[in-house]
């Protein structure tokens, strides 16, 4: 059987401004990378994405045919650059769950935070300068409603960095509060046999893994969450 293989990006996007102007850049750890044009245009075409290389291709190659711009890599040297480089993950399986949770296990879930003003001025903004109806605008900047899987995922990493395979942990271990030190080390390596290392292995299985892999997964296509590295 082949081998399923996804790809999503990992950090977040910023404008970097400095005496010689502004360009964009991309933060992973709290370190920033620059980019080329290639590498920018694959990495936004996988943020808040998550897909095959056959669902990539057409998007990364309407862009460069809308900028008519040359490149100098193909476009498979162009994602592996970006996967050496950790700015995109890629997770492989038999099926398109188990490439998923290859990809998502180890990555670390970061809620994005919504701030009221900047929502308010890209609703003017869309009604405004974009000509979009009012009713239509209302509609992309109603509150997101997760579901209770995804309220636990979000709780539970908007009080410390964790990776998918430890917020699995912590729901097969009836965690909620992991808002310090010691309660995160007790809810995930309080015992002798889980280490950083390989608990993204021992949560594979678990009955709550699937279920807090969709959720991640969802969160992330609605934009709720970004991934970073550790």
């Amino acid at each position: 059987m082949e081998k399923q293989t996804l790809y999503t990006a990992i950090g977040h996007f910023q404008r970097s401004t400095t005496e010689k102007g502004s360009y964009p850049i991309v933060v992973v750890k709290g370190q920033e990378y620059m980019l080329d044009l290639q590498e920018m245009i694959l990495w936004t075409c996988l943020s808040w994405r998550i897909l095959s290389l056959e669902q990539l291709r057409p998007l990364y190659l309407q862009k460069v045919e809308s900028l008519e711009v040359p490149i100098s890599r193909s476009f498979e040297a162009g994602v592996a650059r970006l996967v050496t480089r950790g700015l995109v993950a890629s997770g492989s399986g038999d099926t398109d769950y188990d490439a998923l949770y290859d990809m998502l296990a180890g990555l670390f879930v970061v809620p994005v935070s919504s701030s009221f003003p900047l929502r308010v001025l890209a609703f003017l903004k869309l009604t405004l300068r974009g000509h979009v109806p009012i009713s239509r605008a209302r509609r992309l900047f109603q509150a997101d409603r997760p579901n209770a899987e995804e309220r636990r995922v979000l709780d539970l990493s908007r009080q410390a960095l964790l990776s998918t395979a430890e917020l699995i942990k912590c729901v097969e271990t009836g965690t909620y509060d992991v808002s310090s030190d010691d309660k995160l080390l007790s809810a995930l390596y309080d015992d002798l046999g889980t280490t950083t290392q390989n608990i993204m292995y021992l949560m594979r299985d678990k009955p709550s893994a699937q279920p807090t892999v969709t959720a991640v997964a969802n969160l992330y296509l609605r934009q709720q969450i970004v991934f970073q590295r550790m």
